[in-house]
């Protein structure tokens, strides 16, 4: 059954944005960035705002965050600690009057235009699916050039900031045309600021939505999950210098689909069934390893993602390991927007699968 292309009231939101919005606008290349090889570590210059520390491998971008400051973060590059292929998109830029994404930085994508996807628009209801133009023109003879396959999915708040820009959102770009993870990334960000609770703790819920993709193959799948994030506010107390917060995280009833939006998520837990001896009926739950020291005063948190599952011979086996990626946003901490990038390779010979999901999620 494919994912229903209809009826996705984020297409209307978008519209309504108004031609040359950019989602992560001028912030992602402005003063306020840097190439992030510090691993971001600003001490907010003159602001006379407290920051937080924020510990090595946070994603590049914002230099100098706070509390109260407009936070945005990408992909890592190889050079700063990502893959081969990482954190080449860039640019990303959306308008509303022709619903039409664009990506700088990627070979062979149409142009760098990215219009609403034609098999699958939309995933989980909540996020917009985007592709890469499959033909572009030489310029001196009008020859039609096929291009690679590229996919761009993009997430925006519900609720907006005082200036009435959508307090976070996200964007993921992937393509499945090399062999090795191809050439792509992801920029997520919190528009305004984040007042955070001195106490008592917080549950937040939604969907996610992302991309597999292949080290080892070609191809793309498109992943879906209901996510659950809960934060203790007091505890872990602050024994770090990070931050006084626990956090604890589920991606639970994932779902696979095929490029044209079929539901392959039985022949994927059959693959996985048949590489681990096993007998599970559902992709393994991916969760938050719990510890302290993951979120900082600027409401920004990072960790490790990891999914496991035992086997017919009763031996636990580990499906995926990666990290998470998540901001804190508004006046009562109302809501999150992250990316997680999960990898595994027990599912098929000699290949590592990689889910990039992004995910923005509620405290209702």
């Amino acid at each position: 059954m494919k994912i229903n292309a209809a009826g996705l009231l984020l297409c209307t939101f978008l519209v309504g944005c108004g031609g040359g919005d950019a989602p992560f606008g001028e912030g992602a290349t402005d003063s306020e960035t840097d190439s992030g090889t510090d691993g971001g570590t600003g001490t907010g210059g003159d602001t006379g705002e407290e920051t937080g520390i924020i510990r090595e491998g946070l994603p590049p971008g914002t230099a100098s965050p706070t509390p109260s400051s407009r936070i945005v973060r990408s992909e890592p590059t190889e050079a700063e600690g990502g893959k081969q292929g990482d954190g080449f998109a860039t640019g990303i830029r959306y308008d509303g009057d022709t619903d039409v994404f664009t990506v700088d930085g990627l070979a062979f994508d149409g142009g760098n235009r990215y219009a609403r996807g034609e098999n699958v628009s939309s995933l989980n209801d909540d996020y917009a699916v985007y592709e890469a133009f499959q033909q572009f023109p030489d310029g001196s003879n009008d020859e039609l050039i096929n291009q690679f396959t590229h996919r761009a999915i993009y997430g925006v708040s519900r609720n907006l900031d005082s200036d009435g820009n959508p307090a976070t959102q996200f964007a993921i770009v992937r393509t499945g045309a090399y062999i090795p993870y191809g050439f792509g990334g992801f920029v997520y960000e919190r528009e305004g600021s984040v007042a955070l609770p001195t106490n008592g703790q917080a549950v937040y819920r939604g969907k996610s939505a992302g991309v597999r993709d292949f080290e080892g193959a070609g191809g793309l799948e498109y992943a879906t999950s209901n996510v659950e994030i809960a934060i203790d506010f007091e505890d872990f107390n602050d024994s770090t210098g990070v931050g006084g917060a626990g956090v604890r995280g589920i991606f639970s009833d994932r779902r696979v689909y095929d490029i044209n939006g079929l539901d392959i998520t039985d022949t994927v837990v059959s693959r996985i069934n048949a590489q681990n001896d096993a007998s599970i009926g559902t992709i393994p739950d991916a969760r938050f390893e719990v510890g302290p020291g993951v979120m900082d005063a600027n409401g920004e948190i990072i960790g490790e993602v990891f999914s496991n599952f035992v086997n017919d011979d009763g031996r636990v086996i580990e499906y995926e390991t990666g990290k998470y990626y998540a901001i804190v946003s508004g006046d009562d901490a109302n809501e999150l927007v992250g990316v997680i990038v999960a990898e595994n390779s027990a599912e098929l010979d000699d290949i590592t699968v990689r889910d990039t999901s992004g995910f923005i999620i509620y405290r209702d």
